[in-house]
């Protein structure tokens, strides 16, 4: 199954806050991750078995990391409205005290960490609209983990964002350990990735 763009940003710009209430609105298939990408709601499958070892592979890690106030979310709603963009990372590692109580989102600002594990069906999304998204909104780090990339599967570390673009700070392939650098000082093996 690929992904669904089910709607378009509103005719006649109404906003932020309309196309926030299409995306409630919109009732996806159980298990489908349903986002705000450049101003189009889309719904994607289910991630596949492997994707979803990989995302507790790394999850696992950051718990040993991270300080007993901050916590590690697989289904936060992160939102970028300057990029009019809603994302449904794989993981993002927030402090607690930035996640508002009774709200459907998060500010972007608010993470300190994002991942994504590409899926075959929107890969592009995380390597492209997600990178640019969450480097104009100033997240610290980015892991993207791309098993489905051309070639060989592949890790990349983004961060020191600046006018909306990232550095890279790592690129490799499965196998290669990665440094997550301060506040998290992590070795993250990636050996055992799973590989499509």
């Amino acid at each position: 199954m690929s992904a669904l763009t089910v709607q378009h940003e509103p005719a006649g710009g109404e906003g932020w806050d309309d196309l926030v209430r299409l995306w409630e609105e919109t009732d996806g298939p159980e298990g489908c991750k349903v986002e705000i990408i450049e101003g189009i709601i889309t719904v994607a499958p289910p991630p596949v078995n492997d994707h979803n070892l990989i995302a507790e592979a790394v999850q696992r890690r950051l718990y040993t990391v991270i300080p007993d106030d901050w916590d590690v979310f697989q289904t936060l709603n992160v939102a970028l409205p300057s990029r009019s963009g809603l994302y449904v990372p794989d993981l993002v590692v927030v402090p607690r005290e930035d996640v508002p109580r009774g709200e459907n989102y998060v500010p972007a600002a608010a993470a300190e960490l994002v991942v994504e594990v590409t899926a075959n069906s929107n890969a592009v999304n995380d390597r492209v609209s997600k990178l640019k998204g969450y480097a104009a909104a100033g997240v610290p780090l980015y892991l993207l983990i791309d098993p489905h990339a051309t070639g060989a599967p592949t890790i990349h570390l983004y961060g020191e964002p600046s006018d909306g673009k990232y550095r890279v700070l790592h690129a490799g392939k499965f196998g290669e350990a990665v440094h997550l650098p301060e506040p998290f000082d992590l070795v993250l093996e990636t050996f055992g990735f799973p590989r499509p």
